[in-house]
């Protein structure tokens, strides 16, 4: 029987550490400061939002949250970016995704300073992640890597396999398990016989969008499971892209949805705010 990975546990213990980070910053002069930037109603964002929310209130970080009408225009929401940009007291900009149709996400990214990126999705950050020079990680792979490390199984050397390939998880978790020593394959949606190469796996991560889409047939016997996928299933109940019921026998260890990768994302969120607010007391210091 495979060993549930609890993410929320592993999130309690990893965001005690920053509330200490948090408080050595702002005896400094410096309290991390994060601006979160909503366009339009989705409810799933709303949600996201009140949770971003809710942990910067706990690790006593300074918040703002920026709710604009879905008819905002791509240059009204350049203009907000571009004052956070130049507002010391922020040291995080987030742009809550998706955004409006009208509103080209790339143009909006790109304009968000590198330094304030704590989504790590501007070009230069990317770029510097791909060459393992880093600051910031995109959330969810970040928070994968600290769940795979709170189970102990070494990473070097063992053969990884990530179903997905997008820029937020699948190609960002990939060159991290890389840097980990991993030999990595990526998996998607034209892959041949993805069954065959998905059972390799020592280390199994899954962000394909597809409910209950990795059964038991996929899993090696004792291999290491991480559910991305947020789905519903015939019932409507929430569930993952793995069916967790008939994997977890499988399974060494495998984490659920929910109340596992997703507490890590927010988490994760609130370190790189934090190392932003590190990154401008290093800069302020040097001055």
């Amino acid at each position: 029987m495979g060993i549930r990975i609890d993410g929320k546990a592993v999130s309690a213990a990893f965001r005690e550490k920053l509330k200490e980070d948090v408080a050595r910053l702002t005896e400094q002069g410096m309290q991390p400061g994060l601006a979160v930037v909503i366009v339009g109603d989705d409810q799933a964002s709303r949600v996201y939002v009140n949770n971003k929310k809710k942990a910067c209130q706990q690790l006593g970080i300074y918040s703002e949250e920026y709710a604009l009408p879905g008819e905002t225009t791509e240059e009204e929401l350049l203009e907000l970016v571009n004052r956070l940009n130049n507002r010391s007291q922020i040291h995080g900009i987030l742009v809550q995704l998706p955004l409006p149709r009208h509103i080209r996400e790339k143009v909006v990214l790109e304009a968000i300073d590198p330094r304030k990126d704590v989504d790590a999705f501007h070009p230069q950050n990317v770029g510097r992640i791909m060459i393992g020079d880093y600051r910031f990680l995109p959330c969810t792979p970040a928070g994968i890597l600290e769940l795979i490390r709170s189970t102990g199984v070494p990473v070097e050397g063992k053969e990884c396999v990530v179903i997905g390939r997008s820029n937020i998880v699948g190609k960002p978790m990939a060159m991290l398990m890389l840097h980990q020593n991993a030999t990595v394959t990526i998996c998607h949606s034209r892959t041949k016989n993805l069954a065959e190469v998905a059972r390799r796996a020592d280390i199994l991560i899954v962000a394909i969008g597809k409910a209950k889409f990795v059964g038991a047939d996929m899993v090696k016997p004792g291999a290491l499971v991480i559910d991305v996928g947020m789905d519903r299933d015939e019932n409507g109940k929430l569930c993952g892209d793995v069916d967790y019921e008939a994997v977890e026998p499988v399974a060494g260890y495998i984490t659920p949805v929910p109340g596992g990768v997703g507490p890590m994302t927010i988490s994760m969120l609130m370190k790189n705010t934090v190392t932003a607010a590190e990154m401008a007391l290093e800069a302020a210091k040097g001055c």
